[in-house]
């Protein structure tokens, strides 16, 4: 397991013993970049707002063609439902095209998460929905 901790946490002894890499970054943006950098894909385990923040811009980036790298949201005994709630509201008020919130999945397994990133396709590149003319 690779990890990626600005060097403040490092200095403190957060960094987990058990990684077989660490990657020791300046601050928590680089943190970002450099995980994006190294990952395939990126699931949200039940967290807090640090864990919104960093799977939200993973998931806007592939919104606009920034990487395309699969994102979902591991739903352990519905920890996610009210969210899922509000992204499907999103689609449903027009704010939200629904191709964008299909890909942010919400899996109660690991194994249903393994098998959409084996399935996923990057979406258009295209976000802003333009009218008919």
């Amino acid at each position: 397991m690779i990890g990626v901790m600005p060097r403040g946490l490092v200095e403190r002894e957060i960094a987990h013993r058990g990684l077989t890499e660490l990657h020791v970054v300046e601050d928590m943006h680089e943190r970002k970049t450099k995980m994006a950098a190294l990952a395939d894909g990126f699931i949200a385990l039940p967290g807090g707002a640090g864990t919104l923040e960093e799977i939200f811009e993973q998931w806007t980036w592939a919104q606009l063609g920034i990487h395309e790298k699969p994102c979902a949201f591991l739903n352990i005994k519905g920890y996610y439902d009210p969210l899922q709630a509000m992204v499907d509201n999103m689609v449903q008020e027009g704010f939200m095209h629904p191709r964008y919130a299909e890909m942010l999945p919400f899996a109660t397994s690991a194994d249903e998460i393994i098998a959409g990133f084996r399935d996923y396709t990057p979406p258009a590149r295209k976000w802003v929905q333009q009218p008919a003319i």
